[in-house]
């Protein structure tokens, strides 16, 4: 509109407030300028095709989603808000898919530096879907990455979150929640087990407490053995 330049995680010109063509990068999901041929946030090449609009509208802005190919993966953005609504089978993919890729590039397995933003007011959204309130989940339990999440349908990612996501599974954070995961089972195997053996040993003094007759009786027989083997 003026011809400014704008910085490349702006999504309105800051000198007359047009706000901006932005779309999702294919390969990080970062935001991106619609055209580029390039992302600015990991380089790769825009690859992506619009496959008409979506019958489901966003949950925030409530504007109709369009329907998003990203190689073989299909997701509804929003255009108005760059949000983004994953199902649950595309989601499985894509985050199968990174961790295949992450392995192949041998990412760092370090956490990420949090990302500071501004506090918003905590508000629950409707599901594209079923319109029912979402849960609002930490990603993970660990990720920082708090979404919007409808257990039959799908997930909401608000702008840039589902980059992040990306970048917290390329770090090697889902490989690490199921590492301490793991050791979290076979500790409460362990405390099982050593429940089960306490309890074997409080029947035995139980059962001598109470038939102290049976009890001498064995050690006498025992008794009786070591005599006669001698």
């Amino acid at each position: 509109m003026c011809g400014a330049s704008v910085k490349s995680e702006s999504t309105r010109c800051e000198h007359c407030g047009t706000r901006l063509a932005l779309a999702a990068c294919p390969a990080c999901f970062g935001t991106m300028f619609l055209g580029a041929r390039y992302c600015s946030h990991c380089g790769a090449r825009m690859d992506r095709a619009e496959a008409g609009e979506s019958p489901h509208s966003c949950p925030r802005c409530k504007q109709r989603l369009k329907v998003v190919s990203f190689g073989n993966v299909q997701l509804a953005e929003c255009p108005r808000c760059e949000g983004i609504w994953a199902d649950t089978l595309s989601l499985e993919q894509i985050c199968a898919d990174r961790e295949q890729q992450s392995a192949v590039l041998g990412a760092a397995k370090v956490a990420l530096p949090s990302e500071s933003r501004p506090m918003e007011p905590v508000r629950y959204v409707p599901c594209p879907v079923c319109h029912k309130l979402m849960n609002r989940v930490n990603f993970a339990r660990c990720s920082n990455v708090i979404v919007d999440v409808c257990k039959n349908h799908g997930t909401w990612f608000d702008r840039d979150e589902l980059r992040r996501i990306i970048e917290f599974i390329r770090s090697g954070g889902l490989e690490a929640v199921r590492s301490r995961e793991l050791a979290e089972l076979e500790e409460r195997r362990r405390q099982l087990r050593a429940q089960k053996i306490a309890g074997a040993w409080d029947t035995t003094a139980a059962r001598d407490r109470d038939f102290p007759d049976l009890r001498l009786g064995v050690s006498s027989v025992a008794k009786l053995l070591r005599d006669f083997l001698r």
